[in-house]
């Protein structure tokens, strides 16, 4: 671990060192060879594990100037180059001396005084937030970190010094309002991952920003990096959080006149402290402050007669969903079909771990086998969702909900490129002066009105989606996990736009989730597990359901995402179905040459593609692409 002086600021949100953040001496070196051979580096890591911190250090060191430029979903090409200034170029035109540079331009140059005839040496261009930038506005890169140069329209080529450097950071693609990186940029710079510091490093950090020592200081650090590994959490607590803890603690307990800091004082520390940073896992059905009363118990245990506080968790699983319902019965289909205990063990090799007795099931174990072979894990529970056994039925649809939104997590970003730079008049956004002058014509007498002036804002089409998802019999256990996996993509994927509908069919028609009334997921992925039929699969009126989803929509184009073996054995001719679909994209769990020709057919109809899926990992790259179109 390097030593290191740390500065402290008010809130102990901000951390900063003179020499070398502490914990970090490999990532150190890496960065500082990097740049010293002139590669351009993003450094990836969660919040909190020094990346800003690890680039100060160097660029201090070096004594480098560092541009900094704030990424997010509002940065635009202009924001990040620079532009004319409106003003200058209404009283005397188009000249260099117009234009102003944006944080891109000035880290190249290097320097203010670089138009002055002496060549630019360039500078650092800190970047942060790479994955929340549009993707319009990263293509701007691209020849700047393959040729040093960019081309700015009315002013010409601008050549980056030979210092110049582009140093980006980034949450894990997986975080909240993240997306992937595209490969063009992604191939012109090197990567440096940071994790946490090992736990005396943050003992350090703790240590040096508050000036605390002692049990605060490794109660604080211990009950941050337990939010970080707890089955419950999606994102735990940086070590910010146990910095403002061990402030927190000790300042009510002094407050409080308490000579050594009481339990509850430390809860309401923790609760301050923690509940912010901590993300529950989607699906678990408890708060943040539950989550820091079981860790507080581990950490800080009550007085044997003194029972703990209540947890939070549900009180038991969820009732059953309602049946699959047919819309009519002209067919023989069941509601549904089940599997007893001694099919279920004859399918899959690990199902006595996890259902050790009747009525049990370990989430321990199922969480093991999703870390070991989550391909076999996830076909069990889908496959446990129809168990006979009643009690074991129960609880694999509640843990269904909650593992299938997981791994759909790691699916689809929002597709970057469904926003575009667009002219608007009298919108917001930059002003478009080349289009304001097109349009506006001078004279003695006419002065620029309102109306005359264009902006550039981001646009989008708006866009209904519609999931129709086949549960025949044809749909067992890994094709149903697929299909699950599929499903929890695309509701994650709408973020807080507009809801896609859910339609489930087999013989007959549920409407899972109605387009634009939205559902917790992790409900609607245990219906959907629970369904399983057999016998004929009616696929054209799963997609008229899924049309007249969208029917209504205010929208442009209505996209159907379709996941389906397409072998239709009742109803009308799929192809027949197709009213009110601009769109149609299928993905056909498991494959077959018989399903996916029957697929391609189908799509090619609708403009779309047929893409197999047959295993989990390859559904996330297939809704990307079926999104981002």
């Amino acid at each position: 671990m390097a030593s290191s002086s740390i500065e402290r600021s008010a809130g102990g949100a901000n951390i900063s060192t003179e020499v070398a953040p502490v914990g970090l001496r490999r990532e150190r070196e890496v960065l500082t060879v990097a740049l010293a051979t002139g590669r351009h580096v993003v450094i990836e890591g969660p919040p909190g594990t020094g990346k800003s911190t690890l680039l100060r250090s160097i660029a201090r060191k070096n004594g480098r100037a560092v541009v900094f430029v704030e990424g997010n979903a509002e940065l635009t090409p202009a924001r990040l180059v620079g532009q004319f200034d409106p003003a200058q170029v209404l009283a005397e035109g188009y000249h260099p001396a117009s234009f102003v540079d944006g944080p891109l331009l000035t880290a190249m140059r290097g320097s203010a005084d670089a138009r002055s005839g002496q060549p630019p040496r360039g500078g650092l261009l800190y970047l942060e937030e790479l994955n929340r930038v549009p993707e319009e506005t990263l293509n701007v890169l691209i020849t700047v970190l393959a040729e040093g140069e960019i081309a700015v329209p009315r002013l010409g080529a601008v050549r980056a010094g030979p210092e110049f450097r582009l140093i980006a950071a980034m949450n894990p693609f997986d975080a909240i309002g993240t997306a992937r990186v595209s490969q063009a940029i992604a191939d012109r710079m090197c990567r440096v991952v940071l994790g946490y510091q090992d736990e005396q490093a943050e003992r350090a950090i703790t240590n040096a920003v508050t000036g605390l020592n002692g049990q605060v200081v490794e109660l604080a650090v211990g009950m941050a990096r337990a939010t970080r590994t707890h089955r419950d959490v999606r994102m735990g607590s940086s070590v910010r959080g146990a910095i403002d803890m061990a402030l927190v603690l000790t300042g009510l307990a002094e407050l409080r006149g308490e000579a050594e800091p009481e339990r509850e004082t430390g809860r309401d520390a923790a609760y301050a402290a923690l509940s912010g940073r901590i993300r529950v896992a989607d699906g678990v059905d408890r708060t943040p402050e539950s989550v820091i009363d079981e860790l507080l118990d581990v950490l800080w245990p009550t007085d044997a007669d003194e029972p703990p506080d209540g947890r939070g968790k549900a009180e038991g699983p969820p009732a059953a969903p309602a049946g699959f319902r047919p819309r009519s019965r002209a067919g023989r289909d069941r509601a549904g079909r089940t599997q007893g205990r001694a099919q279920l063990a004859a399918q899959h090799a690990a199902f006595a771990d996890v259902s050790p007795e009747v009525g049990a099931l370990d989430a321990v174990a199922v969480d093991a086998l999703l870390a070991r072979d989550p391909e076999s894990a996830a076909a069990m529970l889908a496959d446990l969702a129809v168990a006979t056994d009643e009690g074991l039925r129960a609880a694999a649809r509640q843990l269904a909900g909650r593992v299938f939104l997981r791994l759909g997590r790691v699916g689809p970003a929002r597709a970057r490129g469904t926003r575009r730079l667009a002219p608007v008049p009298r919108g917001d956004g930059d002003l478009d002066l080349d289009r304001t002058l097109d349009a506006w014509e001078p004279g003695p007498t006419r002065r620029p009105r309102a109306e005359d002036v264009v902006t550039r804002g981001w646009t989008a089409s708006r866009r209904a989606v519609a999931l129709a998802v086949d549960v025949s019999g044809s749909m067992q256990g890994q094709a149903v996990a697929l299909a699950a996996v599929a499903a929890a993509g695309v509701v994650l994927a709408a973020g807080d736009g507009l809801v896609p509908a859910v339609v489930a069919f087999g013989s007959g028609v549920r409407v899972l989730q109605a387009h634009g009334v939205r559902r917790p997921p992790e409900d609607l992925l245990s219906d959907l597990v629970a369904l399983r039929g057999h016998g004929t699969t009616d696929l054209a009126a799963g997609l008229r359901d899924a049309a007249a989803q969208l029917a209504g929509a205010p929208v442009d184009h209505r996209l159907v995402v379709l996941l389906s073996d397409c072998i239709h054995t009742a109803g009308d001719d799929p192809a027949a179905a197709l009213g009110g679909i601009d769109r149609l994209q299928v993905l056909v769990p498991l494959g077959g040459a018989d399903a996916e020709a029957a697929a391609a057919a189908l799509a090619a109809r609708r403009g779309g593609r047929a893409q197999t899926v047959r295993r989990l990992a390859e559904v996330g790259p297939a809704l990307t692409r079926v999104l981002a179109q």
